[in-house]
């Protein structure tokens, strides 16, 4: 598996992408081996890279997010045990480490060689990593689905609905100190779609409750708060953030205050 992961690498020319393949090949190993070890009995997809792998996001992700829906069926020591030696037979020389200190338990996947055997670093001491995170106190009001989904690997999850990952979004661009311009493209990518998403509102509301305060913010007014969050920010530096990540590079191009304001009416 380690051998296919450099071939695809190998083919992709600028050094960013192969980077981007790279990962995303690493991703859909790890997913794997979450579907195995029946992980999604407790947790369910969200972020960007849920995106990406059930709806086709036109951008890669670097991390891989999920919701604890049932802490009762939740053992996360069992599963990164599993995942530590699935990536071993598979031929990568991995170190899975796993932090539940605190309400969002963070666990990092590196990953020796790789980057230097498909020319991405001099030496084989530079590593690959992979942040995986799972929230054990989300807030409520998420839609669940299941979705088989084929991208490397056959892989069956559970995940967010569309209109709650955007949920999940709209919160980001309104709580999210720093600007990121992938969350602006993702709401692009939202607004734009032959049937505009909205997010969904108890979900929403629930989150901004959870993070800034109760009765501080209501969801129905989310436009407003993403438009003033949005004269806060510089376009190109939003750009430049999402650039990298993006299967059509020039489609950076497209985050305009224009833009964003005409998809938030």
């Amino acid at each position: 598996m380690k051998s296919r992961a450099e071939e695809l690498a190998r083919a992709v020319d600028a050094p960013g992408e192969r980077l981007n393949v790279l990962r995303e090949f690493l991703q859909a190993t790890i997913l794997r081996s979450l579907h195995e070890s029946e992980a999604f009995q407790a947790l369910s997809f969200v972020g960007g890279t849920a995106l990406r792998f059930i709806y086709d996001l036109q951008r890669f992700s670097e991390d891989l997010d999920f919701s604890v829906e049932s802490i009762t069926s939740y053992d996360p020591r069992s599963f990164v045990k599993r995942l530590q030696r699935d990536l071993e037979l598979a031929g990568f020389d991995a170190d899975v480490s796993w932090n539940d200190g605190k309400t969002v338990h963070v666990g990092w996947v590196r990953v020796g060689d790789l980057l230097q055997s498909v020319g991405l670093a001099p030496t084989p001491g530079q590593k690959l990593a992979i942040k995986i995170e799972a929230d054990t106190n989300p807030p409520a009001g998420a839609v669940t689905a299941n979705r088989l989904v084929n991208r490397h690997f056959l892989v069956a999850f559970r995940h967010h609905d569309l209109a709650s990952l955007m949920a999940g979004k709209v919160h980001a661009l309104i709580a999210r100190p720093y600007p990121k311009g992938r969350d602006w493209y993702d709401l692009l990518w939202y607004r734009t779609r032959a049937e505009p998403v909205d997010p969904n509102l108890p979900l929403l509301q629930a989150a901004l409750d959870q993070t800034q305060g109760t009765g501080l913010f209501d969801a129905h007014n989310w436009r407003t708060y993403v438009r003033g969050r949005l004269d806060t920010h510089d376009a190109r530096v939003l750009r430049d953030d999402v650039s990298p990540f993006l299967e059509r590079r020039s489609d950076a191009d497209l985050i305009t205050s224009e833009h964003l304001l005409q998809v938030l009416q």
